[in-house]
């Protein structure tokens, strides 16, 4: 039993996104631990009480307990209807779908692989993260250390024009997509270590085809490149900070970065979180109590509310004293359609708080004011069940911000992402835009209505990543990632 509670970006984004990602955290309502079998998420397998129907009724045996929304579940519905566990979780969330309350939020995962992504970053492939600019050209938005592209030379705003398995069977991406999304994505399907892809690139060096054979890698959540710097703009010294995933390792790596914005005096910082979907709620307290040094253990920070049945679990979240915390004047949070549920939390929290003090840069959030709770089939023991379960508000009990936190915040700027820049370079146009609002420069306010941006599209055009078919856990925290 992990006991987390998880608030993250999940796989229905792509879903939502394929005609144009689950946060988390801990509470004792966790999961029930498995010990037994060797399930999958769909089908059936040979493994005692792993049969599909046993899976389906634990499925729903679950959802009637704990789902956030019971009054939308089927009254009747035939189980034998649906031919995996994934379609008919589907059927069990469609009313509080059609009205955007669950938006693919509830979901069957791996415990394995959760497990190994929560801890530590876990996981394995190219190590990039890759998007669509406004005209379905391909670029890597970002690189991880230690992982097979960036050791091969790939990095931010190179341009991906071709794939192949070999040298000789190189295609174009535009050929791919001709056939669609489900061809790109089993294009670079690299999630089995040792796969090899060759990748025709364009950047700054020109045009060249390289070789990158996948591997496993960990995802340090705060970059050891640029997650973490003091910028100096023209005198003022401004804290940057690019938090990339909520897992268990960011905390500490969060705890230094702070140390380090302590021990220069800096009041004024820039949170760059525009491609993180979420991750452990846990460790998106620890990050507003870095945020909260002005703030006395007598604050809310969050309330946490589950279904009336369930109440006996709802909590009040006060800050907690953290050594390294500081007191911020000002405060710039970078965001894009890509930025949920745990990251949306540290921004809400802090609302009540700033105000006018607080904005959002970039573009709106994406809208998960929910989050899910683990529960572990003791029958088929890789089954983990991440059912939305409660929700979250701030401590003026704000907390309807499923079209996102553009017309939440009383300050925002409009700024585009700037691949052709390194994150956290001073002059990428979206830093450059928190820098001038933290300046008192001005800027122009994100103006579209999240209701009209999501008629025009889920994501803006530089925006929209890439979206595995069958994501893995880390895929469904980290959008775009292969």
């Amino acid at each position: 039993m992990r006991g987390r509670r998880s608030i993250g970006l999940v796989a229905g984004l792509a879903m939502l996104a394929s005609c144009g990602g689950g946060d988390g955290g801990g509470t004792s309502a966790g999961s029930s631990s498995g010990s037994a079998g060797g399930g999958s998420t769909g089908g059936v397998t040979t493994a005692t009480g792993c049969a599909l129907r046993a899976r389906q009724n634990w499925v729903q045996a679950e959802m009637n307990e704990w789902y956030l929304f019971p009054e939308t579940l089927p009254t009747s519905i035939d189980p034998g209807n649906y031919t995996d566990v994934d379609s008919f979780l589907d059927a069990l969330t469609a009313n509080a779908r059609a009205q955007r309350k669950d938006r693919y939020f509830t979901y069957l995962t791996s415990l394995t692989q959760e497990n190994a992504y929560y801890s530590s970053g876990a996981t394995a492939g190219l190590g990039v993260r890759l998007a669509f600019d406004a005209t379905n050209r391909l670029f890597v938005t970002e690189a991880y250390e230690n992982a097979p592209a960036l050791n091969a030379g790939i990095d931010r705003g190179a341009q991906i024009v071709g794939i192949g398995n070999t040298a000789t069977t190189i295609r174009s991406v535009a050929e791919i997509l001709a056939s669609g999304n489900d061809a790109l994505d089993s294009a670079l399907d690299t999630s089995k270590p040792g796969t090899v892809r060759f990748l025709r690139i364009t950047d700054a060096n020109g045009t060249r085809d390289i070789s990158v054979a996948s591997a496993d890698y960990a995802i340090s959540p705060v970059s050891t490149r640029y997650g973490s710097k003091v910028l100096d703009d023209n005198g003022r010294k401004v804290g940057y900070v690019n938090l990339r995933t909520f897992i268990d390792t960011a905390d500490d790596q969060l705890r230094s970065a702070f140390g380090t914005f302590r021990r220069q005096g800096v009041t004024q910082v820039i949170v760059d979180l525009r491609y993180n979907g979420g991750g452990l709620l846990d460790t998106a307290e620890t990050f507003t109590d870095l945020l909260g040094g002005a703030r006395s253990t007598s604050d809310v920070q969050a309330y946490t509310t589950f279904r009336s049945s369930k109440s006996s679990q709802n909590q009040i979240r006060r800050f907690a004293s953290e050594m390294n915390a500081i007191a911020p004047t000002r405060i710039a949070f970078i965001g894009t359609g890509q930025t949920a549920s745990a990251s949306e939390y540290v921004i809400n929290a802090l609302i009540p708080y700033l105000h006018g003090d607080l904005a959002l840069v970039g573009s709106n959030t994406y809208g998960k004011p929910v989050g899910q709770i683990a529960r572990d089939n003791p029958s088929c023991s890789d089954d983990r069940l991440r059912v939305i379960a409660f929700a979250l508000q701030n401590s003026a009990r704000q907390g309807d911000y499923y079209d996102g936190l553009a017309t939440k915040v009383e300050s925002s700027c409009q700024a585009s992402d700037d691949y052709t820049r390194q994150l956290g370079d001073a002059n990428e146009t979206s830093v450059r835009t928190a820098l001038d609002w933290i300046a008192g420069r001005g800027c122009t306010r994100i103006g579209a209505s999240a209701s009209a941006a999501r008629t025009t599209g889920l994501f803006a055009g530089s925006q929209r990543p890439v979206l595995a078919t069958t994501p893995t856990a880390a895929q469904r925290e980290t959008p775009g990632l292969y």
